[in-house]
């Protein structure tokens, strides 16, 4: 198939190209390298440096789509506050264009969602921007039978995650720290929850959606499990210290996979501890 993956060299991007790739499929990634990295290419896919808020014309880079991965955008919460402007341009501007291509395509679109949306819309600029991305996804598909499904992705984790920077996660923080020898830092009282999902369950749940014949609105991609951000500080078996709480963060995400196992055949399989327990060895 002839696949176009927004985002491409970020985190979810590149493990979800490495397995494309892998199954044979033809694949151009497009990025502006803002938080995706050049180190994370892999060979057999076509990597385009360019602003998915700038382009008029996909077809420069792929004329006849099967589907496109749009996993482009802003992604954290805290930068969100900061540049709020920015990520809402990015989030919602360069979805709706995504969307009018693929709706002259007929191309499956595969949209990148976000379990902070079950938080509140107004929580914070990144969440409103996800809401709205959900929201035009659902517009395109009703007024104009495009073929697209949101995939909401839970607190996801795993090989090229961000470890420093902005748009870093707690487990890439942890990581880093851990690697460094230093203090892990654990924001507010620590009993926040999460369902941290390893990327390679998030990237088998996208293309499941994708592979699929029935076109659903919304999968919700999860663990189906939780821990506490002191419990996962613990796995780490080093010391921690507390910082101040951050604003606009949900206090428990839980993902319920029933509907994903019920539709999809998703079944996730790697557990945090095992991961936790890989990083130890080295």
């Amino acid at each position: 198939m002839n696949i176009l993956v927004t985002g491409g060299a970020g985190f979810v991007g590149t493990n979800l190209i490495k397995r494309l790739v892998k199954d044979g499929h033809n694949v151009v990634s497009i990025d502006n390298y803002s938080t995706g990295k050049e180190e994370n290419h892999q060979e057999g896919c076509q990597y385009v440096k360019a602003d998915i808020r700038d382009i008029i014309n996909y077809d420069t880079f792929m004329e006849n789509p099967d589907v496109v991965y749009h996993l482009a955008a802003l992604p954290r919460i805290q930068p969100s506050f900061e540049y709020p402007a920015l990520t809402l341009e990015v989030g919602i501007m360069a979805t709706m264009s995504i969307l009018e291509w693929a709706r002259e395509k007929k191309c499956k679109v595969i949209y990148a969602g976000s379990s902070s949306v079950h938080s509140g819309k107004y929580k914070n600029p990144y969440t409103f921007s996800k809401v709205i991305g959900d929201e035009l996804c659902m517009m395109y598909k009703k007024i104009y039978d495009v073929d697209v499904s949101v995939c909401r992705f839970y607190n996801v984790y795993g090989p090229h995650q961000l470890t420093e920077g902005d748009y870093c996660t707690v487990v890439g923080i942890f990581e880093k720290q851990y690697e460094e020898g230093v203090e892990l830092t654990i924001t507010g009282d620590g009993f926040q929850r999460r369902d941290f999902t390893h990327v390679d369950d998030i990237v088998e749940g996208i293309i499941l959606t994708a592979d699929c014949e029935t076109s659903y609105d919304f999968i919700e991609l999860g663990r189906g499990e939780n821990h506490s951000i002191n419990d996962l500080a613990k796995m780490f078996d080093c010391g921690f210290t507390y910082i101040p709480e951050r604003p606009g963060e949900a206090r428990e995400t839980l993902c319920d996979i029933s509907e994903a196992k019920e539709k999809i055949g998703y079944e996730p399989k790697v557990n945090l501890e095992d991961y936790i327990s890989e990083i130890k060895k080295v």
